[in-house]
């Protein structure tokens, strides 16, 4: 479908938007155009054509999702498959995805509607659009993101924009008190910038629960860019994993065997926790990575959390698909923390 998208006044406005700091936007009826003077980004993402279509008598919003134009390289990326999230904020409770399209121009033309949105509450909300560059089976990299606030929305009828999506690496660093994961989020965001340049540890980790068994299934899969500071050689690690209750009481734990000498080591094992359905919410599940120096000795890598008290935004957003996929296993890429 080729649409004439109307962007007079909006790329700029939002390639200027933080994109990753969520704060309802103050209701001084800004006009989008933005002052002589305000130049583009240094570096895009791509744009994301986008249409909005809003009924207040049916409280409904319906977001299509076009197509992605101008999107990193292969070399950049890995792939050239490609994937869009979106997410109501500041709730975060309704949310979707489109299927995986290939090529450096997917067309997805598809449709995610979100529902209950009262007028009044509309412009207190926003959509935030997430690109990701997809593998099979196992990695999928964000590679860029977009907030648009639903003050600029048109109150009736269909809206079409072009968003300019920001690179990874650009994104801030700044906590929303809004974000139910602000806890270390500034460590998350500023470790998740060190990597777009190659440097800090990472750890796949695959997650599926089935709620008629209540058996959540943890899988350490693999790690990447594990170093030994305190002498030259790879280091030799192993993961820990604890799961807590809701005041942080520890209810279960267990740990990996050790990969000796591997900087990117494969662990491949699985661990299943008995959680009840009405429980999921209230747990936090800890991983840790260590490194074993001698047998009385260890040093932790990094660390991440995922459930009630995520560590970051990105290990908030792992738990929540995981609860909605029923069963699916779902794998992503986290940043591991500093100790």
């Amino acid at each position: 479908m080729e649409t004439a998208f109307d962007n007079r006044g909006l790329e700029d406005s939002y390639a200027t938007d933080s994109s990753s700091v969520w704060s309802p936007e103050e209701q001084d009826g800004t006009n989008l155009q933005v002052p002589s003077g305000v130049s583009e980004p240094i570096s895009r993402c791509g744009d994301l054509d986008v249409i909005f279509e809003h009924s207040a008598a049916s409280q409904k919003l319906t977001v299509t999702i076009v197509r992605a134009q101008g999107l990193p390289d292969k070399d950049r990326s890995g792939v050239h498959s490609w994937q869009v999230h979106v997410v109501l904020l500041p709730s975060k409770k309704q949310r979707g995805r489109t299927s995986i399209q290939r090529g450096p121009n997917p067309v997805f033309q598809e449709k995610v509607t979100f529902t209950k949105l009262e007028p009044r509450d509309v412009a207190a909300c926003a959509i935030r659009f997430r690109l990701y560059a997809a593998r099979k089976m196992t990695r999928e990299r964000m590679m860029g993101e977009k907030l648009f606030h639903l003050s600029h929305l048109h109150l009736e009828g269909q809206m079409k924009v072009t968003l300019v999506l920001e690179p990874r690496s650009n994104i801030s660093s700044g906590v929303s008190p809004l974000s139910p994961s602000a806890v270390s989020h500034s460590d998350s965001a500023s470790s998740m910038q060190s990597l777009s340049h190659g440097g800090a540890p990472e750890l796949l980790v695959g997650l599926s629960y089935n709620a008629t068994t209540g058996r959540l299934s943890v899988e350490m899969i693999k790690g990447s860019h594990f170093r030994n500071l305190a002498v030259n050689r790879a280091p030799d690690t192993y993961g820990k994993l604890f799961l807590l209750n809701s005041v942080g009481q520890e209810m279960s734990r267990c740990k990996t065997s050790i990969r000796r000498g591997q900087p990117n080591p494969v662990y491949k094992e699985t661990f299943v926790f008995q959680v009840a359905l009405f429980q999921l919410s209230d747990v936090t599940l800890m991983i840790s990575i260590y490194n074993r120096r001698t047998m009385k000795r260890k040093e932790m890598i990094g660390w991440i959390a995922l459930g009630q008290n995520s560590s970051g935004e990105e290990e908030q957003d792992h738990w929540e698909e995981m609860k909605e996929t029923k069963g699916q296993q779902i794998c992503r890429w986290h940043t591991l923390l500093e100790s």
